[in-house]
């Protein structure tokens, strides 16, 4: 068991975790920015759609801060649109924008790639 620690082992174990860790971050963050990129590269569309579905994903952390129990939670909301040629496509929105919308209301939709930007209904 010394020469895990001491001999080398836990030293590469320790570094292969480190890089690996590293690997995600960087991988996300190149995502997210070419996802960005070619959102601002995409036409504005405004198309007639409908609202197909509506869904929210919450997460919640637990952490404790100086003996003191903490959790918060973050809600991501989801409206799924369906356009004239049955094509569907799920948009992430703000919590306003959100409570506005209902399952099948009918209106045109305004989107940049991936990103909404409105729905006004008819």
């Amino acid at each position: 068991m010394d020469l895990f620690f001491f001999g080398g082992g836990f030293e590469i174990l320790f570094s292969l975790a480190f890089f690996a860790v590293l690997a995600v971050i960087l991988v996300t963050a190149v995502r997210g920015l070419l996802q960005w990129n070619q959102n601002n590269h995409s036409p504005r569309l405004t198309v007639p759609a409908v609202v197909a579905a509506k869904r929210t994903a919450t997460t919640h952390s637990h952490h404790n801060t100086g003996g003191a129990a903490h959790v918060t939670s973050s809600t991501t909301y989801y409206a799924t649109f369906q356009v004239e040629s049955g094509d569907r496509m799920e948009l992430r929105l703000s919590g306003a924008e959100y409570g506005m919308l209902a399952e099948g209301d009918r209106g045109r939709l305004t989107f940049q790639g991936t990103r909404y930007l409105s729905f006004e209904r008819e």
